[in-house]
């Protein structure tokens, strides 16, 4: 979750995330609580059947959902995923085309649906996910420091840095 973007290819643009940018996915669409990813697949993409492997599917799938959940929200707020699955149901190839769309949205959840197909229509994965929408917040030792600047008597946790 970020609210700065990248120039990712596309008819659009990915919130930055270094890990979603290496993986190459591209996307083409995200308003009114939809959204459209893409991802050409290559070979570092690949499982040991030469076929997409299941965690760059499943990470495509969270990026349009969370997409979407995002595309009705306002300046500054993102989404964390809180819970996915996944139905895998037949291998992807070529080209995967994730689209996805807000079923239900709260004022601090949204709980999306979306599929994922391959560049010949195949049906390759359905999905179901929940995310929480939050403004961007501190890490590591931001943390300490925004917890200090709140409350002079915060202690840093074990976890903080």
């Amino acid at each position: 979750m970020t609210d700065s973007f990248s120039s990712t290819a596309g008819a659009a643009s990915l919130p930055e995330s270094p890990f979603v940018d290496r993986l190459g996915v591209q996307l083409m669409s995200a308003e009114d609580g939809a959204s459209e990813v893409m991802l050409p697949l290559l070979p570092e993409h690949m499982n040991t059947w030469d076929v997409a492997h299941g965690g760059v599917t499943m990470t495509l799938a969270d990026v349009a959902l969370a997409m979407a959940a995002r595309s009705l929200a306002g300046d500054g707020v993102g989404v964390v995923t809180v819970e996915m699955k996944v139905n895998f149901m037949q291998p992807g190839r070529g080209e995967l085309r994730a689209t996805a769309r807000v079923l239900h949205r709260s004022t601090t959840m949204a709980y999306c649906e979306g599929e994922i197909r391959d560049s010949e229509g195949h049906f390759v994965a359905k999905a179901l996910g929940t995310f929480k929408y939050m403004r961007r917040l501190a890490v590591g030792r931001d943390v300490t420091r925004q917890r200090l600047r709140s409350d002079p008597s915060a202690k840093p946790g074990p976890s903080d840095g």
